[in-house]
């Protein structure tokens, strides 16, 4: 049902939905929740959430890659050189915008919140020190102790 033949997918009404962003958008408007519906304060949630999708879900998924994933053969220096460059420049571009506000839409939780924390969270597994990054450890902190986010981990855990 997806052109992209991946995952994931949704299917409400009978209507196909895939890529993570489009689905997030689709049901914050159904739900009239975590996305306001115009203006100013939609625009910078837009922005936070394709900022995610753009740039930290494949910066940070190749970096896991090279440093998990690709067993075969030598360790490619080159690539966890390019790739922790660059995912160390989006940790300080989260830090720079969360030392100055709660979320990263503004004073509201969002589907930006929402996209980017799963990613985000694991800098555990990328290498990553959190030392220069306490605005975003903090925000982490936050969204890790939401019923809701508590309930969803140990879903996903099968718990």
């Amino acid at each position: 049902m997806s052109p992209n033949h991946k995952i994931p997918l949704l299917v409400d009404e009978g209507e196909a939905i895939f890529e993570s962003g489009a689905i997030l958008i689709h049901l914050a408007d159904k739900a009239g929740r975590l996305l306001p519906r115009d203006g100013a304060a939609r625009s910078t949630v837009l922005q936070w959430l394709f900022l995610q999708v753009a740039s930290v879900g494949p910066m940070l998924g190749q970096l896991w890659w090279f440093r998990h994933g690709a067993v075969a053969g030598p360790r490619n220096e080159q690539a966890l050189e390019r790739y922790g460059r660059e995912v160390h420049r989006l940790y300080g571009v989260y830090e720079q915008r969360l030392a100055s506000s709660a979320w990263l839409a503004g004073a509201s939780y969002s589907i930006a919140d929402i996209a980017t924390w799963p990613w985000l969270a694991s800098h555990h597994e990328l290498g990553l020190d959190m030392a220069g990054y306490p605005a975003v450890s903090t925000w982490l902190e936050r969204i890790a102790q939401r019923p809701a986010t508590q309930r969803g981990m140990a879903q996903a855990k099968g718990e």
